[in-house]
């Protein structure tokens, strides 16, 4: 499962440090660096571009995993080069940004938009498989989630404009009930189809998300 990123418009970064002289630049080797917009090469980039525009930079650094509890250790290597910034530039998914904030104590600046998570199939191809929305029907229709695979995300279907496998919305992509109906069909489950699904309740994890375990 990999968090899948975009670069924000260049204009928007500029313009979040502009406040800022001195910046240190951190990317993330696991989920950033797959989807080339915070590994190395990319933080190498921006921090050209910031030379550019006159920003100095204090230092970079490529963490192996931005989200996970090592970011304090790697943090703590660079404590020289981070202490002579302005701010922080991290180049991950939200996650990532979010766990830097909790060990720095200065402006920590997203250069990337988080879009959603999902699985790679083919070498550099992404697609999402799981938009967390808290009521999962996957049980019911072979694993394959109705809500991220169908354009429309019809918990009942398919709709009448399926034709030939294929999703009227987009003719290059595969109708999500189709998928599922072929699945069940060679799972013997076929009975699942006449099942009526109720609409789907977006809100029924309420925000923010708290799980505790006693």
């Amino acid at each position: 499962m990999k968090s899948i990123t975009r670069q924000k418009p260049f204009e928007e970064i500029q313009e979040q440090l502009e406040p800022f002289d001195r910046i240190f630049i951190a990317g993330c080797g696991t989920c950033a660096t797959l989807t080339e917009t915070g590994g190395v090469d990319q933080v190498r980039e921006m921090s050209d571009q910031l030379n550019e525009l006159g920003k100095r930079i204090s230092g970079t650094t490529v963490i192996p995993t931005a989200c996970d509890e090592m970011t304090s250790e790697v943090m703590k290597e660079h404590n020289r080069a981070i202490g002579d910034a302005n701010c922080i530039l991290v180049m991950s998914c939200a996650l990532g940004v979010h766990r830097i904030s909790l060990y720095i104590d200065k402006p920590v600046i997203p250069a990337l938009d988080t879009l959603f998570i999902a699985v790679e199939d083919t070498p550099g191809n992404f697609h999402e498989v799981c938009a967390q929305c808290g009521q999962c029907v996957l049980g019911e229709t072979a694993g394959i989630c109705p809500i991220t695979t169908c354009h429309k995300g019809l918990v009942n279907g398919p709709c009448g404009g399926t034709n030939d496998g294929k999703c009227e919305i987009d003719r290059e992509k595969d109708c999500a009930w189709t998928l599922i109906y072929n699945r069940l069909k060679e799972q013997n489950r076929l009975y699942l189809m006449k099942k009526y699904n109720p609409p789907h309740n977006f809100q029924v994890t309420p925000r923010p998300g708290v799980l505790k375990i006693s």
